[in-house]
């Protein structure tokens, strides 16, 4: 008797539009997420080229006797 739940619990739906309609929904999620993972990357990328760029410029020199 046990067995036969298992394999009603690993049968394919009836309707296979059913299975279609959900793995273009993963696809449309998988795409939605790999765009916000890019858009993430891309900005990454321009703080850590904008951080590299700001400390090539020579900083202007402190004196110290002004502080005091």
């Amino acid at each position: 008797m046990g067995a036969s739940h298992i394999c009603n619990a690993f049968r394919m739906s009836e309707d296979p539009r059913k299975n279609m309609s959900s793995a273009k929904a993963r696809e449309e999620r998988l795409a939605a997420k790999l765009r916000e993972n890019l858009r993430r990357r891309k900005a990454q990328a321009r703080a850590v080229a904008g951080a590299e760029s700001d400390s090539d410029r020579p900083q202007p020199l402190s004196n110290s006797a002004d502080e005091g």
